[in-house]
């Protein structure tokens, strides 16, 4: 078995190894150690690498093989979904209550226990958000937080980490905002990382990880467009 790369956390976040060094067993880890300082995130989303680990672990790098990914334009939005839509019974907000999303992602789901998004993640996550480069997208109702997703934008592509829904629909309808929206600022990947049925059901395909590696490797370098803070913005949009 090739032996895991460790990372020194002192060091320039360019000792990170390209994605195409990953294993294939576990698919696509790639090194350990390191750091979640925002030159290292930045670095490894351009790169086609992102942070997955739980508390017991040292800081984990992966670039799976195939990786999901949803094309704006290729949106599905079922018939039930353009109902709750239609029925205004969700209010779509932006970046209003980032840390609050990622708290409510983080917190231990029915089908499984414990969770990746550790304190140290957390943490990482909302000083990238201070920096203009994180973002969510919440539904509320009654001025109550019910769902969301959250994720980081680099260029003309939004990497997707996580989302949440404490009401049926609730997360949908934000992710169906927001890929409106970030279709309407001319993003035109969002990486959904890993593959399931869920993410199927809603456009999502999967790429072999060398045309991903290429193509973001495109997308990344255009920051024209891309707004620090999308609060206002987004409410702009939603009212055009």
């Amino acid at each position: 078995m090739p032996q895991l790369p460790w990372l020194d956390e002192s060091a320039s976040p360019n000792v990170l190894p390209c994605g195409d060094r990953a294993l294939q067993d576990p698919n696509g880890l790639l090194a350990a150690g390191g750091s979640l300082r925002p030159e290292w995130l930045l670095h490894a989303y351009r790169n086609g690498v992102f942070p997955w680990f739980d508390d017991n672990q040292p800081i984990l790098w992966w670039s799976p093989d195939p990786r999901a990914v949803l094309r704006p334009d290729e949106l599905k939005i079922s018939r039930s979904l353009r109902r709750r839509i239609a029925s205004r019974v969700f209010q779509v907000r932006s970046d209003t209550a980032f840390s609050s999303v990622v708290s409510a992602c983080a917190a231990p789901r029915d089908y499984k226990g414990g969770t990746w998004i550790t304190n140290e993640m957390h943490a990482a996550y909302c000083r990238l958000h201070e920096l203009g480069a994180a973002h969510s997208f919440e539904s509320w109702r009654d001025e109550r937080l019910v769902g969301g997703l959250y994720g980081v934008a680099i260029g003309q592509v939004f990497f997707g980490e996580s989302m949440f829904s404490l009401e049926t629909d609730a997360s949908k309808v934000a992710f169906a905002a927001a890929v409106a929206y970030l279709r309407a600022r001319n993003f035109e990947l969002i990486d959904c990382q890993l593959p399931s049925e869920h993410l199927r059901s809603l456009g999502a395909i999967e790429m072999r990880r060398a045309a991903f590696l290429h193509e973001i490797s495109q997308l990344c370098a255009n920051e024209a467009g891309n707004l620090p803070v999308w609060t206002k913005d987004f409410d702009h949009f939603l009212r055009d």
